[in-house]
């Protein structure tokens, strides 16, 4: 099974699509078009997906890095869509990606004058979905109060004045997840998919597209039985019949060395939060918004200055020493596909929906992160195209393994962090360091396997280190002579 993705192996890919028709094209290379790849691949389809930008370019490189087990639709009365994203969670945990996740603690610090009970209660609540998605106590520990002293053992940097302790539960938590997705198309292409970056669809139909290939400028056409929009906030573009309300949800990074994430409630508002949510790297993302975006998409947004206000003033109402605009040392702000629909788009359902359109494409829309897999696995049911039934919950991606095996592993725990089972190969590779998360072997690595073409797929998608601008801009042209 050859998942290596490289330079080489898209000439050849981008020449066969073009001469021959596929079961399946699928245009959008986040993680819904990744995994419906994977899906379609794996039930013995032909696949070709392609990607204007790169893999993991849009939305879902800009999440929370969160795998959520469904506790705020459990808030919202959706206990339907809490226990599926528990049931997804748990098989990203536990079978699938073991490797790119970890177990995340998460605390609600409580101060004089809150109530704790209903949201003790919630956490309860979602442990028992947690239970019934059968994903063990001893990966995903229950909730419980703790006391001032524990909170303070926890997160140091809480406001000591008032604190009474906190509820502490836990959550999943992604490594990263742009490199969740490259493991997704990665493991796809092992099963015979066409995974062609830097392609993208000048016009569709129902029996396919015409692409333009942005490397040599040449366009052509890619005929398939069925056509799958998996182009998230995008899609409306492709097909005009979706009908979509954009949310931009904004981050902030910081420095930090903590290893529990805070749960802030944000004043007047039922059931919205505000997470600061340590990385194995030692910074700390601080998020989220939701605020409706209206006009022309930008293929990258911009955080709003008065989402760092808001994101600033909020986690700081629980430290001791508050956050002001010199800490911030990077942000970012993804656009979320919400189905239009009445209400705020803090409100909308996070439910996904498969659309056919007249011309017979086929659009997936809406969903997150977390239930990418039952997305895609919705969208191939839709072509009629295989009577299998989805196989991906059983197929674990590109590196992975057990949790025991993967900490017997003689390598680097942050290589190990990155690529599971393929750190030892990676550590093989010249060590030299070029960053604190990146050597020239990681380069090598990302060019002959992982899709890379350029220092920006390296720096901003294979590497997370472009979140901050100032640390990004000195290796721009070291990584490119290596190119």
């Amino acid at each position: 099974m050859n998942t290596s993705l490289n330079a080489e192996r898209r000439t050849l890919d981008l020449s066969a699509a073009a001469c021959s028709v596929c079961d399946i094209l699928v245009i959008g290379g986040g993680v819904t078009g990744a995994g419906v790849a994977l899906d379609a691949a794996s039930r013995g389809l032909s696949v070709v997906l392609i990607e204007a930008h790169d893999l993991a370019f849009g939305t879902s490189r800009w999440s929370s890095k969160l795998i959520h087990g469904g506790l705020r639709y459990l808030a919202q009365g959706d206990v339907g869509l809490a226990y599926e994203s528990a049931v997804e969670r748990g098989i990203i945990m536990t079978r699938t990606a073991p490797h790119l996740t970890r177990a995340l603690p998460q605390l609600i610090p409580l101060y004089s004058g809150s109530s704790p009970a209903l949201a003790l209660t919630g956490l309860r609540a979602g442990d028992i979905l947690r239970r019934l998605a059968r994903t063990p106590s001893s990966l995903l520990p229950r909730p419980r109060r703790i006391p001032a002293a524990e909170a303070l053992a926890l997160a140091p940097g809480l406001r000591r004045a008032g604190l009474r302790g906190g509820l502490l539960s836990y959550d999943g938590q992604l490594v990263d997840d742009a490199r969740f997705v490259v493991a997704l198309a990665r493991t796809a292409a092992g099963y015979g998919a066409r995974i062609l970056t830097r392609v993208k669809a000048l016009s569709v139909d129902g029996s396919g597209a015409v692409v333009l290939d942005s490397l040599s400028g040449t366009s052509f056409d890619i005929r398939a039985r069925r056509v799958i929009n998996a182009t998230g906030v995008w899609a409306g573009q492709l097909e005009p019949s979706v009908r979509l309300r954009p949310s931009l949800g904004s981050h902030i990074v910081v420095a930090g060395s903590a290893s529990t994430a805070l749960t802030v409630p944000v004043p007047g508002a039922r059931n919205r939060f505000v997470l600061v949510l340590p990385q194995l790297d030692g910074r700390v993302y601080i998020g989220l918004t939701d605020e409706p975006v209206s006009g022309p998409l930008p293929d990258v947004p911009v955080v709003p200055s008065a989402d760092i206000d808001f994101l600033l003033s909020i986690a700081s109402s629980v430290l001791e020493r508050p956050l002001s605009h010199v800490d911030v040392l990077g942000s970012y702000a993804g656009l979320r596909p919400l189905l239009d629909a009445p209400g705020s788009s803090s409100d909308i359902s996070r439910r996904h929906a498969v659309l056919t359109s007249p011309s017979g494409v086929i659009t997936i829309v809406g969903g997150k992160f977390t239930t990418y897999r039952r997305m895609a696995s919705d969208a191939v049911d839709a072509t009629n195209l295989t009577a299998t039934s989805a196989r991906t919950k059983n197929i674990p991606l590109v590196g992975a393994a057990s949790r025991t095996a993967l900490g017997q592993i003689p390598a680097p725990a942050r290589l190990i962090a990155k690529y599971g089972t393929e750190a030892v190969k990676v550590a093989a590779l010249d060590p030299s360091p070029l960053h604190p998360s990146l050597t020239v072997g990681e380069v090598t690595w990302a060019l002959e396997h992982e899709g890379a073409l350029d220092a920006s797929d390296i720096l901003e998608r294979r590497t997370r280190i472009a979140l901050i601008p100032t640390e990004a801009e000195p290796l721009t042209q070291l990584v490119n002579a290596l190119v």
